[in-house]
């Protein structure tokens, strides 16, 4: 793996050849080292939890991670297949002092990840992660006899998350029917137990996994199969979540789609209503639909816009205090029950607010109308140069000024790839399409692919 291993969510690639054995041992004994020397774990024997999702390669790195911590003298706590939102809840729960999520959430099932996670299942900063990399396979003095740490099965700990998603609903689901895609994931369990606990008739989908059918045409990046069996049962709704349930997209009854800022734009209103949105104001990435913007606005709502990225958005709903951010894609993060996006969570709300108003969920998520928004990849480019280019500059603001309020362009490097991102709303999807195509090749054109 070339370059910073972490990227913005923990380390990721494909398992046994960029994350190995090897690798996840040393960022384990690391980990302990950086977050003990900190201050992390006092004069006192620190322990950590370390959870998983179902793909195959993650029983090889659960034992690489437990492994490494063990022998740095760290106790270990397995706790088994759990959502990532899980393990943020239990390493809270369990007052331990370092929790690890293995996991490549959306990811095909080849990828893995490692993600830490700091006392009270906060996301390790940038700094953090910085100092553990740059401790990897360093020399170090290894404890030996009754010094190292010791291994043991936490059984408990889906029935202790299962119990405080519960709580968490304001009222009951009873007389609803639902479907659920878990994506052959981490949810697999949770997801059902959590919807029959609060009452609500549930159909799933999606949910044997078996290590190798992971996020395989199916969970919240494949909606097809979700569409199709809500209409076919006549369901209320249907969730689908990814492979590590931190995220969550929806299906109406009539199986039309309701997206990331559709649910985040229904679930401010609810908090706003019950007194529960800090500020009556929201956190949205740069990305999130101008129909988003413009309900929040008619609602009084104040939305605060990050890059993108959950860690963008939780670092600003920290920094002000909010208590509900979110993005797009479903990755909902609710500050008042968790420290990180929660899809059962998310769906449980959704849910909740449908059985409270004795609403459809078209009708909820009718409260915000969504432009069209056509997204346009241009790859192999220099990203550096993408906003100092005079021309694009110059034709962005055309677009924009042609556009006016009725829609909004977009460009962004990409994060993690070689690529610009173009994106454009407008009124109807032939306008925003010409828009956006028109800036890709004006792309191509000033950076001398053409």
């Amino acid at each position: 793996m070339g370059g910073r291993i972490f990227g913005t969510d923990g380390v990721r690639g494909l398992a046994n050849r960029d994350l190995t054995a090897e690798l996840a041992v040393d960022l384990s004994v690391a980990a302990a080292h950086v977050l003990g020397e900190v201050g992390a774990f006092a004069d006192r024997r620190p322990t950590a939890v370390v959870a998983r999702d179902p793909r195959a390669s993650g029983e090889f790195l659960e034992a690489a991670v437990v492994a490494g911590l063990a022998s740095a003298g760290v106790d270990v706590h397995r706790l088994g297949v759990v959502p990532t939102p899980g393990a943020a809840y239990l390493t809270a729960a369990l007052d331990a002092d370092l929790g690890v999520m293995i996991s490549a959430s959306h990811n095909a099932m080849p990828d893995n990840g490692i993600k830490f996670l700091a006392r009270g299942g906060l996301k390790l900063d940038d700094e953090l992660e910085d100092q553990i990399e740059q401790r990897l396979q360093e020399p170090w003095e290894r404890p030996i006899g009754a010094d190292v740490g010791r291994v043991g099965d936490s059984h408990s700990g889906v029935a202790a998350y299962v119990a405080h998603l519960v709580e968490t609903v304001p009222h009951r689901l009873d007389g609803l029917k639902v479907v659920l895609d878990c994506a052959n994931g981490a949810a697999y369990e949770v997801g059902p137990d959590t919807f029959r606990e609060l009452g609500a008739q549930v159909v799933t989908i999606h949910a044997e996994p078996d290590g190798l059918n992971i996020n395989d045409g199916c969970g919240s990046t494949h909606l097809q199969d979700l569409q199709a069996a809500v209409v076919e049962h006549g369901a209320d709704a249907g969730f689908a979540f990814d492979g590590d349930a931190d995220r969550c997209l929806a299906v109406d009854a009539a199986g039309e789609i309701v997206d990331g800022d559709q649910i985040l734009a229904l679930l401010a209103l609810a908090a706003r209503d019950a007194g529960r949105l800090a500020g009556d104001t929201v956190v949205a990435t740069v990305m999130s639909n101008l129909g988003f913007r413009h309900a929040m606005e008619a609602a009084g709502i104040t939305v605060v816009s990050t890059a993108v990225g959950d860690r963008y958005v939780l670092e600003a709903m920290r920094a002000g205090g909010f208590s509900l951010g979110g993005e797009q894609s479903g990755h909902v993060i609710m500050a008042d029950h968790a420290t990180t996006g929660d899809g059962v969570l998310t769906a449980l709300h959704v849910a909740a607010r449908m059985a409270a108003t004795d609403s459809p969920l078209a009708e909820l998520a009718s409260i915000m109308d969504r432009l069209p928004q056509v997204l346009v990849n241009v790859p192999d480019v220099d990203k550096t140069k993408v906003e100092s280019e005079p021309v694009l500059q110059g034709e962005i603001a055309i677009a924009e000024s042609r556009l006016g309020d009725r829609g909004r362009v977009l460009l962004r490097p990409s994060g993690t790839e070689p690529l610009v991102r173009v994106m454009v709303e407008a009124p109807t999807a032939d306008e925003a399409a010409q828009v956006a195509d028109h800036l890709a090749s004006v792309v191509r054109r000033t950076l001398g692919l053409d």
